[in-house]
């Protein structure tokens, strides 16, 4: 009789999950047009990453979710700290390489003086600018750009990665969640609204998707480690910032370049693909097979 029962259970969860996802992708679609549409009206991917964070809330209320579920709990502070600097070491060492190999050349005098005139400060050295460069990324930028990123985290990692995780191992959690995030971004891509003009669409594809795929095995592992959607939220903030406005402006660019840097080239895919093995490793490891 037990047994019974609890079969009764396991599919009503099932069949609970599946619906809700399906609902939840279908306002992500309807969503994102709407986003796309609003790009060209506004000048700015915001509306866009919202849409994720719309579509979430809406299938809540459909599906007659708590929003609480999302995973609003901070959790312990090393996690958080963890999420904010593993993507900081990610880029760094990446950077790291393409200076050493000479994929590019540190660092970019033209963007640094560029900075000089943007914070009015033309009488600093370029050292001094770099490191004023460097804070005010890392404490104010990132600290603005948080409203949009949770706006994606919240579908992603928010509902996304719990809902799989009642059905399948940690390796499809990761894999899934992370595939479908990047393939989120492939018409932007393909309609060359991001990316680069240098390399070809399949390479950028290719590579992109390995630096998010990996990057979402990372952020899977921590949102479930912790139950915090906060993780995924620093996470994701972290890594735009220091690679789209540090790493990748102060690199001089030659011919060769656009291969290797950014999140269309091949070193950082690389380098996250490495540190995703490792947290992959730990995931499989601690988190049971959810089976239904």
């Amino acid at each position: 009789m037990f047994f019974i029962r609890l079969q009764e259970k396991n599919l009503k969860i099932s069949r609970d999950t599946a619906l809700t996802l399906f609902t939840f992708f279908s306002f992500v679609v309807a969503f994102y047009i709407l986003g796309y549409w609003l790009i060209f009206r506004m000048g700015q991917a915001t509306p866009l990453m919202l849409s994720v964070g719309l579509a979430t809330i809406v299938t809540c209320v459909i599906r007659k979710r708590s929003l609480a579920s999302l995973g609003w709990q901070w959790g312990e502070w090393k996690f958080q700290w963890m999420s904010y600097l593993i993507p900081f070491s990610i880029a760094f060492s990446a950077y790291l390489i393409v200076w050493f190999v000479g994929f590019g050349d540190f660092y970019n005098a033209e963007f640094l003086l560029k900075q000089k005139e943007n914070y009015n400060l033309t009488h600093w050295s370029d050292t001094s600018i770099l490191l004023f460069h460097i804070v005010l990324v890392a404490t104010i930028s990132f600290v603005v750009s948080l409203p949009s990123v949770l706006g994606e985290e919240l579908g992603w990692r928010g509902l996304l990665v719990p809902e799989l995780s009642k059905f399948m191992s940690f390796t499809g959690v990761a894999l899934v969640s992370g595939l479908v995030w990047s393939v989120w971004h492939w018409p932007l891509m393909i309609k060359g609204l991001y990316g680069n003009d240098v390399t070809p669409l399949y390479y950028q594809l290719f590579f992109f998707t390995l630096f998010i795929t990996s990057t979402g095995v990372i952020m899977a592992y921590l949102r479930l480690k912790t139950g915090s959607l906060w993780t995924a939220v620093i996470y994701h903030a972290s890594s735009n910032v220091f690679i789209q406005k540090i790493f990748t402006p102060i690199t001089v660019q030659n011919t060769e370049s656009s291969w290797y840097i950014d999140e269309f080239g091949a070193i950082i895919a690389l380098t996250a693909c490495c540190v995703a093995i490792y947290f992959w490793k730990k995931g499989v490891a601690e988190f049971a097979v959810a089976k239904t």
